[in-house]
């Protein structure tokens, strides 16, 4: 239950940094301050638990690499496409990507009833993206994007997953979100120069506040992939996009109709074998 619990929590907080990335007004600006206050967090903890085992270093460089790619999807798909529509088709493709992954290369054991609240999970997740209609061609370079970002996140799940059974989870955290982190601003330097600094207050206040949040959220998961199955975990964390339709309904003006409710609710009886 406790881990249940953790991911659901996980999944609430970051479909609230997903939507403040997507709210801030100049969104390149606003991943650059998730950044900066997810590197300065990070480095605290990289400082606190110190230099990790050199046998995990592959791990922490190719984590930070599909953070990374990760991020560039996430902002190409937000800047081509609706939070409502992107958002879950990039979280609804990892769940089973990362179950084929754990069972066929990692050999991880999936019980059926677990397999079966995958599959309900992501079956629910990527219906909320066709419930609006067959996507037209205006909309495909945004999918495109969002299913590459939904790739990236298997990616770096699976590598996680690997990592914290080799080192401690505040470690590898620490290390992963300092380096990433502070990566992600000086290429915005670079691009853009400092003027991505000259933000409203609310924008660099919720920028700032949302790489805390944001590092929150991946903290629950790591400590989660320690005590759970890699497959599970992953399907469980991308009921965010639940929390993701609230909010996109609530202060984004988005339409929650009765389809959607329905694809809400095969989410959740996923959710319920899983729990089993």
């Amino acid at each position: 239950m406790g881990v249940l619990l953790a991911v659901l929590g996980a999944a609430v907080l970051h479909s609230i940094w997903n939507a403040i990335a997507h709210g801030v007004p100049d969104r390149a600006a606003g991943f650059a301050l998730l950044g900066i206050s997810s590197g300065t967090v990070g480095a605290v903890a990289a400082v606190v638990t110190g230099l990790p085992p050199a046998s995990t270093w592959p791990f922490i460089a190719a984590s930070v690499l599909l953070h990374l790619t990760y991020y560039a999807g996430l902002l190409a798909s937000y800047q081509l496409g609706q939070f409502s529509q992107v958002y879950p088709l990039a979280r609804g493709t990892s769940p089973w990507v990362v179950a084929v992954v754990a069972v066929l290369v990692l050999g991880q054991q999936v019980a059926p009833v677990e397999l079966g609240g995958i599959l309900l999970i992501s079956a629910g997740l990527i219906a909320l993206v066709f419930i609006g209609g067959r996507p037209t061609r205006s909309q495909r370079p945004a999918l495109l994007a969002a299913c590459g970002t939904g790739l990236a996140i298997a990616a770096y799940t699976v590598v996680d997953g690997l990592a914290v059974h080799r080192m401690p989870v505040l470690q590898y955290m620490g290390w992963v979100f300092m380096i990433q982190g502070f990566s992600v601003p000086l290429l915005t330097w670079w691009w853009r120069g400092p003027g991505f600094l000259r933000q409203e207050r609310g924008a660099l206040i919720a920028g700032l506040g949302g790489g805390v949040v944001s590092m929150v959220a991946y903290g629950l998961v790591l400590w989660a992939q320690t005590r759970g199955a890699l497959a599970s975990i992953a399907a469980l964390r991308e009921t965010s996009i639940i929390f993701g339709a609230v909010i996109g309904r609530v202060f984004f003006g988005e339409r929650f109709g009765p389809a959607r409710a329905a694809a809400a609710g095969v989410v959740v009886a996923g959710i319920v074998l899983i729990a089993l």
